[in-house]
């Protein structure tokens, strides 16, 4: 079923990357393709899900993704690796599995945190907003709730503060629990242009 594979993006990285999969016994905990174990979410559309920069940022160090709360050990894969298992799981999201798996029910959004910003008055977001800050904030009562909600960030910092903020949390205020996320400059002019818009 090479069209519905795609085993023409079946390239060294990707088998690699698969190998990694196998040798780390990923399956151990998660599930793929309908297979492996319950434990850990499930990452057939994890790229189309989270995107490249969070699932970096996991495999990297879970910990700090998540403070307290995450289980899944740091496995100190080195950079070619982690680029590999990405190229990996991206292969896999971008396989027609006619529809599966379908997409999850989620629970009812709390209400939103008061702002002046209507859902139509919102600035476009960012596609690394809705891959990586999500995952720990929360925006108009959707996303996480690790670190605060962002609505009406931007009447309390100004641009440059998120800009040395998103390059380095740590270095601005020293018990901050959020990472240090592998975000290019460009995302992260981005991110504190759109941040200091949600006023």
């Amino acid at each position: 079923m090479p069209k519905q594979t795609h085993s023409e993006n079946i390239t060294p990285e990707v088998i690699h990357g698969k190998d990694l999969w196998d040798h780390n016994n990923c399956m151990g905990c998660h599930t793929i393709m309908g297979e492996g174990a319950y434990y850990a979410p499930e990452l057939t559309k994890v790229y189309e899900r989270r995107g490249e920069a969070f699932i970096k940022s996991m495999l990297k160090d879970p910990a700090a993704m998540y403070p307290g709360q995450r289980k899944m050990q740091k496995y100190n894969f080195t950079e070619e690796e982690i680029n590999s298992l990405v190229a990996f799981l991206k292969w896999i999201g971008e396989t027609d599995l006619n529809g599966f798996p379908a997409k999850p029910d989620l629970a009812p959004a709390p209400a939103p945190v008061p702002t002046t910003l209507t859902q139509s008055s919102l600035p476009p977001r960012p596609a690394v907003f809705d891959q990586v800050c999500v995952a720990c904030h929360m925006l108009q009562g959707k996303g996480g709730s690790v670190g605060p909600a962002l609505d009406g960030v931007g009447s309390r910092k100004e641009h440059a503060f998120f800009v040395s903020w998103l390059r380095d949390p740590v270095a601005v205020k020293a018990d901050s629990k959020m990472p240090k996320l592998p975000l290019t400059d460009e995302q992260v002019q981005e991110l504190a242009s759109y941040l200091s818009l949600l006023k």
